[in-house]
């Protein structure tokens, strides 16, 4: 870190939970925006993993730019349709071929985008076949020279592919923990099980103010599961009490409230008339709605207004020199690790810049803003410092747990 400007400065600030108002939004699984974002990541992933099984290390790509264009479709209580697919397209740039001691490879890249939408749509949702309802396409074609020189420079510990920053923060106020659990609750499968007619489209938006937390949540109840209006009162209600008994347990004393699909005009009686949230697939990406990668939640998993964020899509980065993905996977490791062992910090936010062709491990800039718990002496200064050194030191480390999917990164 010996070429590195280091800063540790106190924030003269409030503390986001001590805050009047806060807010946090998590988009679920089957929103577009997340969609596309997991199509990128899954496919760079496999991308990293092809590179390295066929050449040893991974070669220059970053297929960030993903785009969803929703479908046509018509539910309608007991069943439904789907008129026109749902279009997913992957751009960015590639090593597309390889030469070696005179023999040429090509990447399989359709096929590796492909695969990816097949492995998130059929791991993740009941109603959604990628065969039927999912048109697939790409543009990724070959990277500028400038940078694949950068990438595959053959330096023992890589690069930085572009002059950007990552940011971290610990440790999560209360709304953030329920926000976040609460769309990973209705998500989850024993959640399926019991309320089968909950769709994988599901937005949880969470405000407090003061003591007070309010949730909304939007989910795209499954139509051909839900056979007229009056069940798709009693599924709504259901899907609030869950809700506001999982969010209870975690709010540490706040009162919490929970409204559900609040863009409902229900008539009682006159189904006709009666404005619903209901899908054929469960996404609202069969026709309400788009996506695009880095439109959704941050490296935290959240979209959080009252805190300092990176704006760069992390997910189909590569994650051995693009520093949008792996600056914002260490700035929240490290900021978790001076958070929990110095107990010195009410919050803590780490902030770290690269520069075009630095080494990863060797940043332009390390940040760190505080505001204390205690005093902060020399001491934890000291201790500060050495965790921000470990964690660099071993960045390199950290790409092995990105391709096993170890981190939450959207």
């Amino acid at each position: 870190m010996d070429n590195t400007l280091f800063a540790l400065e106190r924030l003269k600030a409030v503390p986001v939970s001590k805050q009047t108002t806060e807010l946090v939004e998590r988009k679920g699984l089957g929103h577009p925006d997340y969609m596309i974002d997991s199509v990128c990541e899954i496919a760079s992933i496999k991308l990293a993993k092809y590179y390295l099984e066929r050449f040893g290390r991974i070669l220059h790509y970053n297929v960030d730019k993903g785009l969803l264009v929703g479908g046509r479709a018509v539910p309608r209580f007991g069943g439904g349709e789907l008129l026109e697919p749902i279009q997913i397209i992957v751009a960015g740039r590639a090593t597309l071929d390889v030469r070696i001691q005179g023999n040429r490879y090509e990447v399989p890249i359709r096929r590796i985008i492909e695969d990816a939408v097949d492995e998130f749509i059929n791991s993740n949702f009941r109603f959604l076949d990628p065969q039927k309802h999912i048109v697939v396409d790409y543009r990724i074609k070959q990277g500028s020279a400038d940078l694949v020189s950068i990438v595959d420079s053959g330096t023992s510990v890589p690069l930085a592919n572009d002059t950007s920053f990552g940011i971290g923060f610990a440790p999560f106020t209360t709304l953030e923990r329920i926000v976040y659990n609460t769309e990973r609750m209705i998500n989850s499968e024993s959640f399926k099980s019991r309320v089968k007619e909950s769709g994988e489209d599901c937005k949880v938006m969470g405000l407090r103010v003061k003591e007070r937390i309010m949730l909304t949540v939007a989910d795209g109840i499954v139509s051909h599961l839900t056979p007229d209006l009056d069940h798709y009162i009693s599924v709504k209600e259901e899907i609030r009490e869950r809700v506001a008994d999982e969010a209870v347990k975690m709010a540490d004393g706040h009162d919490v409230s929970v409204q559900v699909n609040v863009g409902d005009e229900i008539m009682p009686g006159d189904e006709g008339r009666s404005r619903v949230y209901l899908t054929v697939t469960g996404s609202s990406a069969e026709c309400g709605d788009d996506g695009n990668t880095g439109r959704g939640n941050r490296a935290s998993g959240l979209i959080t207004p009252n805190r300092q964020m990176s704006l760069e899509a992390t997910a189909g980065k590569n994650p051995m020199s693009h520093i949008g993905k792996l600056y914002n996977v260490a700035a929240f490791r490290i900021a978790e690790r001076i958070y929990d062992e110095t107990k010195a910090f009410e919050e803590v936010y780490v902030r770290l810049l690269s520069q075009i062709g630095r080494r990863v491990d060797q940043p332009f800039s390390v940040s760190i803003q505080y505001l204390p718990a205690r005093t902060i002496n020399s001491s934890v200064k000291s201790e500060v410092e050495s965790i921000v050194r470990s964690e660099l030191q071993n960045v390199t480390k950290l790409v092995d747990l990105i391709l096993e999917r170890r981190f939450t990164i959207f």
